[in-house]
């Protein structure tokens, strides 16, 4: 026979000071607190599991820093890999890297442009040089010169009218026509 607990059999007591704790709402989602706030200020989280809990123990795969095994993580931007010895090592890998492109960052010269994702999951083109080069954008690059501006890089536009290339250059941003050479690429 199972018994299911009450509430009242539920019920947790504080650990600083011994009164009960109760579910308050805050900023950031639900919690319990003590109920003899402002005189106690413990609170602790409701949910199950804090940010970076271990999702899967990867067998076979060990931390290049540590030689510990490493795990799969669910973090607050999504899943990636981790030492298991964390804290002690952090060392983490993406698991979804970042596809290079060979188009040079018209900006400074140096870096190569990266496709990156955003905290919200939107695809944006950076330079790999952050934060020394703050180039972006936000639609795919192509290579190509504008030839109103003579600005090193075309951005490709998707619209009702199909797809379009135009001036990746904020000032300028016009329309280029597509030669028949491009249109193969």
């Amino acid at each position: 026979m199972i018994k299911t607990m009450s509430f009242a059999e539920r019920q947790q007591d504080c650990p600083q000071c011994g009164a009960a704790l109760v579910i308050r709402n805050g900023s950031h989602g639900a919690f319990l607190g003590c109920s003899a706030y402002p005189g106690c200020d413990y609170i602790r989280p409701l949910k199950a599991y804090a940010d970076g809990h271990i999702v899967k123990v990867l067998d076979g795969q060990i931390c290049p820093e540590c030689g510990a095994t490493l795990v799969l993580r669910q973090g607050r931007y999504g899943m990636f890999v981790g030492c298991g010895n964390y804290p002690e090592c952090d060392h983490t890998e993406m698991i979804d890297r970042p596809d290079e492109t060979t188009l040079t960052c018209p900006q400074c010269r140096k870096g190569r442009l990266l496709q990156r994702k955003s905290r919200y999951g939107k695809t944006f083109h950076s330079c790999e040089r952050y934060p020394e080069c703050q180039f972006t954008l936000n639609y795919r690059p192509v290579a190509g010169v504008c030839e109103y501006c003579h600005y090193p890089l075309l951005i490709e536009k998707k619209t009702a009218q199909g797809v379009k290339r135009c001036c990746a250059s904020k000032l300028c941003g016009k329309p280029v026509m597509v030669s028949e050479k491009h249109q193969d690429e």
